[in-house]
C-alpha cells in the first residue's frame, strides 16, 4: 500500500555485482565507524538529490541502455548509496592521511559535483526535447522553503530543546517532506500529474472529498499531513538523539531522504518533462 508502481530489479548480471559492491561499502562503513554529525548529514544531502535526478534520467530514457537498469526504482537508491558509502570511506582515509582534509567536505563536494553534472544533463535533455519549463518547479521550491521555515520557527519557539538537539538534521527532515508535499500538490493540482504511491493517493482522495476542495483544492491536506508527520518525527527523536546521537542522526538522515528524494524527483521531472 505504500510502494509506488513500477518498481523493478535489474537483470542478475547487473544486480549481483551491485549487491556485492553495496555489501563491501556497508562493511567498510561498519568497520571504520565514522562519526555522524549534522555536518555528515548535510554532506549526504547532494547524494539524496543525485539519486532522484538519476531516476528522472532513467524515466526520460536519457541513460545508456547497458546501465539503465541500475537507475530504475528502487535500485537507483542502492546504486547511489553504494557510491556515497565508498566516497565516505575514502574521505575518512584521506582525513587520516591528511588531517587538514575533512571526510564530510570530501563527501559533500563529490556528491555536489555529481548532482550538478546529473542535473545539468537533465536540463540539457529537457532543452533538446523542447519540454524545459521551470516556473512551477521553482514555485514549489520557494513555497516549500517558506513553509519549512515557518514550521521550524514554531519548533524553535515551542520546543526549543528539540530544535537544539536535532539541529540542522531536523531542518532537513522538515524541508524535505515539505518539498515532497508541495511539489506533489503542484503536480497533482496544477500540472495534471498522477500520483503513483497508493498511500499518497488515499490522502489526495480524502482532500478531494472535503468541502474545502472547491475553494482551495484537494492537495492542501497532503501538504499538511507531510509537514505534520515530519514535525512529529522530529519531536519523537529528541530523547533518541540525546541518548544515541549517531544512530539517531543516521535514521533521521534516512527519513529526510524519504522526503527530499521524492521532492527533488518531482521538481526535476516537472522541469524537464
Amino acid at each position: 500500500m505504500v510502494l509506488p508502481e513500477g518498481f523493478a530489479v535489474p537483470p542478475l548480471e547487473l544486480l549481483v555485482p551491485l549487491l556485492c559492491a553495496f555489501a563491501v561499502a556497508l562493511a567498510l562503513v561498519w568497520k571504520t565507524a565514522p562519526p555522524v554529525t549534522d555536518r555528515t548529514v548535510l554532506s549526504f544531502t547532494p547524494w539524496m538529490m543525485l539519486g532522484s535526478t538519476l531516476y528522472v534520467l532513467y524515466q526520460v530514457a536519457a541513460v545508456p541502455d547497458a546501465i539503465a537498469p541500475l537507475f530504475g526504482a528502487p535500485v537507483v537508491y542502492v546504486t547511489t548509496a553504494t557510491l556515497a558509502g565508498l566516497v565516505w570511506v575514502a574521505g575518512r582515509a584521506l582525513e587520516r592521511a591528511r588531517p587538514e582534509l575533512s571526510a564530510e567536505v570530501v563527501l559533500g563536494v563529490v556528491g555536489a559535483v555529481c548532482f550538478v553534472a546529473a542535473a545539468g544533463y537533465a536540463l540539457e535533455t529537457g532543452r533538446e526535447t523542447g519540454t524545459l519549463e521551470g516556473f512551477w518547479p521553482a514555485v514549489s521550491i520557494v513555497l516549500a522553503a517558506v513553509l519549512a521555515a515557518i514550521a521550524w520557527l514554531g519548533v524553535r519557539r515551542w520546543a526549543s530543546e528539540t530544535a537544539a538537539l536535532v539541529g540542522t538534521t531536523g531542518i532537513l527532515v522538515v524541508f524535505g517532506h515539505a518539498l515532497d508535499g508541495v511539489s506533489t500538490a503542484v503536480g497533482y493540482s496544477v500540472l495534471g500529474a498522477s500520483e503513483n504511491v497508493p498511500a499518497s493517493r488515499l490522502i489526495l482522495a480524502a482532500g478531494e472529498a472535503l468541502p474545502t476542495a472547491e475553494y482551495i483544492g484537494a492537495s492542501w491536506l497532503f501538504v499538511a499531513v507531510k509537514v505534520a508527520l515530519a514535525l512529529a518525527v522530529v519531536g519523537l527523536f529528541k530523547e533518541y538523539v540525546r541518548d544515541a546521537p549517531r544512530q539517531a542522526r543516521l535514521l533521521l538522515a534516512f527519513i529526510a531522504a524519504v522526503g527530499l528524494g521524492p521532492g527533488v524527483h518531482n521538481v526535476v521531472l516537472f522541469t524537464i518533462a
